[in-house]
């Protein structure tokens, strides 16, 4: 032929190489794998038919800890969107591929740039992704639209891949691999002896200072029912929540800035001097066990209050990125001005803390655990503090801002707050504090990519991708791949293939549906299933909010029935509706 792809040819044939680049595949990720990927599918020429295209995604920019992975960037890259400067690596390497970049994350937010019309028009999805939850939410995707998914992942020297395949193998959500060992909650709250454990309490005491309350807060503002669904939970959780947005709205809600110093000055003493000090109220440095052991001995470390030091630049680190933060989290404006922030903490006055009596501390998970779930109060405190709140309708359209950890932006002070927090939680304990790449990496759960692992396992994915194009349809000419370079070890096996579910003599899988096209009265619809199918099908529920008088509309057309359910203009993204069923017999 005289291509760049004779070699391809040769081996698979033209015909082959034809519909390798008529394919049309959405690539979900730019990092270390999606980066191999483009490049080895610029070699291969996927997308560089005339009908063909490749549609890649990603929301992150370039930092320079990626360069020595992630080889379709430059130093003079850094700070650029991944996805756009990856699709010009790729369009040099091959100028005939068709490349789409976009900036998106995935998930129910951009469902209205990825809908219907744009999976519809794919022939699959491969995923090169770093987290479960993108990769489960791609994979309910691949199986709602019935398109092949190719999903891989490294852990180091480790690698795996999967293929997806409609109507024969099981999903990747069909399998999950065991939850990752937690650390004992008395652990990170009382007895941390290692970095790890500082660095996840400060992601705890991220989440649950900007993130949580904000969530509540808005929920008591937004949704009529949130009072009457909160005083029907269990145990404390009505008075934990109600205390939550009482504290939030009435107490710690700034007006300025300089609120928020004060607010800041006053968590670094709770945290890092005044439940230190009352630990040790509590468990004194000499106490010693009912056997007459030390109680500070073994994993237990000591710990000594900080007092507060303005010259000590991780305080100062502290007060400022939490200030900050919280003027985000109220919308206020912040100030990043380093001697304004010291000179407002320092006219802060902070009371002196005395220990007090009676205060119990759980010392093993079972005692915390029981403390949880024994616990006991007084209604009356919960009707105290629903008198004390204002309704929603007194704070007008306020809403605070959550804030989501993301660790990739340096400008955004998470990353200042979780190391300052983690170090001075390090200091408290004298365990050695970890600098900024050590924490980002420990916090961010980041596992250092090896590009050997990286290519290997985008090659076993491509060639999974070949047998796609091929038209394979038997389970065996399929393999997901398990390897560990650091051993060696590699193996192969066929797919798992979709498990199947029986009623009466019908079976079906996860890829089985009903599907009914035209325009329906929902009488009709109910009708078609007790009627044509079962009468063993029972209506359950839509993606709409559920009808409350169903009975009053059942003749109606669908989209009347979607502006009566809504009482306003519903605008549909889906070509059709989706329900659900549960079968009774």
């Amino acid at each position: 032929m005289g291509t760049r792809y004779d070699s391809q040819v040769a081996v698979f044939g033209a015909d082959f190489q034809k519909k390798l680049g008529n394919l049309k595949y959405f690539i979900v990720g730019s990092g270390a794998i999606g980066c191999e990927m483009l490049k080895n599918w610029a070699m291969m020429g996927i997308g560089a038919g005339d009908t063909g295209e490749v549609i890649i995604t990603d929301m992150d920019i370039i930092e320079k800890s990626n360069l020595n992975r992630q080889f379709l960037f430059r130093s003079w890259d850094v700070g650029k969107l991944k996805a756009d400067v990856a699709s010009k690596a790729a369009k040099v390497m091959n100028p005939a591929i068709r490349i789409t970049s976009h900036q998106n994350r995935v998930g129910a937010e951009t469902e209205h740039v990825y809908d219907d019309t744009f999976f519809e028009r794919l022939d699959g999805v491969a995923n090169a992704l770093d987290n479960v939850d993108a990769r489960m939410y791609m994979d309910r995707r691949c199986v709602y639209y019935r398109l092949p998914l190719l999903e891989s992942g490294t852990l180091g020297t480790k690698a795996n891949v999967q293929v997806v395949i409609p109507h024969l193998t099981e999903s990747y959500s069909s399998s999950q691999d065991p939850p990752e060992k937690s650390i004992p909650i008395c652990t990170l709250k009382n007895f941390p002896n290692a970095i790890e454990h500082t660095l996840q309490w400060a992601r705890d005491l991220f989440e649950g200072t900007y993130k949580q309350p904000a969530d509540t807060v808005n929920a008591y503002l937004t949704d009529s029912k949130f009072m009457e669904r909160t005083l029907k939970q269990q145990g404390m959780q009505p008075l934990e929540t109600l205390d939550i947005i009482r504290r939030s709205l009435l107490e710690e809600r700034p007006e300025t800035f300089e609120d928020c110093i004060k607010w800041a000055r006053t968590v670094f003493q709770e945290n890092f001097y005044n439940t230190v000090a009352q630990l040790l109220f509590n468990f004194a440095p000499d106490q010693v066990t009912s056997s007459g052991a030390p109680f500070w001995s073994g994993p237990k470390r000591c710990p000594h209050p900080i007092e507060f030091d303005l010259k000590n630049p991780l305080h100062m680190d502290f007060v400022a990125s939490a200030a900050i933060l919280h003027a985000v989290n109220y919308r206020v404006k912040p100030s990043t001005d380093r001697a304004h922030i010291t000179m407002l903490a320092s006219q802060v006055k902070v009371q002196r803390f005395v220990p007090r009596s009676g205060v119990k501390i759980a010392v093993t998970d079972a005692e915390a655990q029981a403390e949880s779930q024994s616990g006991i109060f007084d209604e009356s405190q919960i009707s105290q503090i629903q008198n004390k709140l204002p309704t929603p309708e007194t704070f007008g359209k306020f809403l605070m801002q959550p804030i989501e950890f993301e660790k990739d932006d340096d400008t955004n002070f998470h990353m200042d707050f979780i190391v300052a927090a983690s170090n001075l939680r390090a200091e408290n304990y004298n365990i050695p504090p970890a600098d900024r790449h050590k924490s980002k990496g420990i916090a961010g759960r980041i596992i250092p990519a090896i590009a050997t692992t990286t290519s290997l396992v985008t090659g076993l994915v491509c060639l999974e991708l070949c047998k796609l194009v091929q038209g394979h349809t038997k389970m065996e000419f399929f393999k997901n791949g398990f390897v560990n370079l650091a051993l060696p070890f590699f193996a192969f096996s066929e797919p798992i293939a979709a498990p199947k579910q029986k009623y009466y003599d019908t079976e079906f899988t996860l890829w089985d549906r009903f599907e009914i096209e035209g325009e329906l009265s929902l009488k009709e619809f109910l009708d078609y299933f007790q009627v044509y199918e079962t009468d063993g099908f029972r209506f359950l529920f839509c993606f709409w909010k559920a009808c409350t008088n169903l009975s009053a509309f059942t003749s109606t057309p669908r989209i009347v029935c979607l502006r009566v359910t809504r009482n306003r203009n519903y605008v549909l993204m889906k070509k059709g509706l989706t329900f659900d069923f549960q079968s009774t017999f």
